[in-house]
């Protein structure tokens, strides 16, 4: 490999009142206070988040400096406007409710959709990976699809939500799924295929625009990358960088697949729906579901197999070693929703969940 791909992160966060946890409609203060150092910071469909973007960048070491820069901002801006930033997915105490940013475009939506919208507050973790065009984010689309259900394991961060354990370690993820146009992509044949598709989802209402499209992957609107935006945001920024890597690694194993002609694995509907449920519900935890033999296996021998697939492609790009650590530390620590629980199971008291993931919004900044 003569270049080694480019790769970029989008992380959406949350903001609470310090003292009592409840989400807090601060982000347009937290923006501009965010501006005046040098970070421009995107407004969410609510006001209780916003959303860093990373530059650019060719390595996981670069990769992480910039994650670590943004969060520290952002937390500096949200404290000088009377917020704190956690990195959950979920808020875990009962919202009162979640005010709608208002522009003109987020107030059409809110009143197309309802309660969809106005219970959202959900907070993901978005990898762009470059690719050649737009045929062959396409074709990777297509291939990542099995291992989807993986990545959403492997970034689970929203066990506790409206003071309770939800029992599901992504409770992010079900919600999402109630949007028409969220979940695992359809297999397309080619751009024009899913062109017709957005087409179709905007024309019957299901979608305001092309920006819903909320697949869990997608080629980008906005640049030569395609999108991978199943994960929860992960609790620290060593196991974003660790995502990141682990799904560049895809991207290019995918790639690579399409260019020998390497056959595609049949993946029927109702199977790929349970990977995602058992995904969703146990996390890193419990077993997953083996999309080639159909049988139930444990989600971190899963894993283990993801990265010997993708092995070739990590160690093109020098990542290999750091996913093996990194996964190793994962479950030796646990990943978001097991720290949230394990502070849960401490005294039922939110106050614990909260205070840890504050620790974790910031470790290492």
């Amino acid at each position: 490999m003569t270049t080694t791909p480019t790769f970029g992160v989008e992380e959406e966060f949350l903001l609470v009142d310090p003292a009592s946890g409840a989400p807090v409609p601060y982000n347009r203060a937290v923006a501009d206070r965010a501006a005046d150092a040098g970070v421009d910071l995107q407004l969410e469909l609510t006001s209780c988040q916003v959303e860093t973007t990373s530059d650019v960048v060719d390595n996981t070491a670069d990769l992480r400096a910039e994650l670590l820069r943004l969060r520290r901002v952002a937390a500096t801006a949200a404290q000088q406007a009377g917020a704190q930033l956690l990195a959950a997915a979920l808020p875990p105490t009962l919202p009162r409710a979640f005010p709608v940013t208002d522009t003109p475009r987020y107030r059409d939506i809110g009143e197309r959709f309802g309660m969809i919208a106005h219970e959202q507050g959900i907070c993901g973790c978005h990898v762009h990976v470059a690719v050649p065009d737009r045929e062959a984010a396409i074709q990777v689309s297509n291939r990542l699809r099995p291992w989807l259900p993986l990545l959403l394991a492997l970034t689970a961060n929203s066990a506790i939500y409206r003071n309770s354990d939800t029992g599901h370690a992504s409770w992010r993820s079900v919600l999402w799924g109630r949007w028409p146009s969220a979940g695992p992509p359809p297999h397309f044949d080619s751009a024009d295929e899913y062109d017709a598709a957005v087409a179709l989802l905007v024309r019957t209402g299901a979608m305001r625009d092309d920006g819903m499209v909320y697949w869990d992957v997608r080629p980008s609107a906005n640049f030569p990358t395609v999108e991978v935006r199943v994960a929860d945001v992960p609790a620290t920024v060593a196991e974003t960088v660790l995502f990141a890597a682990v799904v560049r690694g895809c991207v290019l194993t995918a790639l690579d697949d399409e260019r020998r002609g390497e056959p595609m694995q049949p993946l029927a509907p109702y199977a790929l729906k349970a990977a995602y449920w058992k995904a969703a519900r146990d996390g890193l935890d419990g077993d997953g579901v083996d999309l080639e033999n159909h049988a139930a296996a444990p989600m971190t021998e899963l894993l283990d197999r993801l990265v010997a697939r993708i092995r070739p492609a990590l160690e093109d790009v020098g990542d290999y070693d750091f996913v093996v650590s990194g996964l190793a530390d994962v479950a030796a620590r646990g990943n978001g929703a097991t720290r949230q629980r394990r502070a849960w199971a401490r005294r039922h008291d939110v106050g614990d969940v909260l205070a840890d993931m504050a620790t974790a919004t910031l470790e290492g900044c």
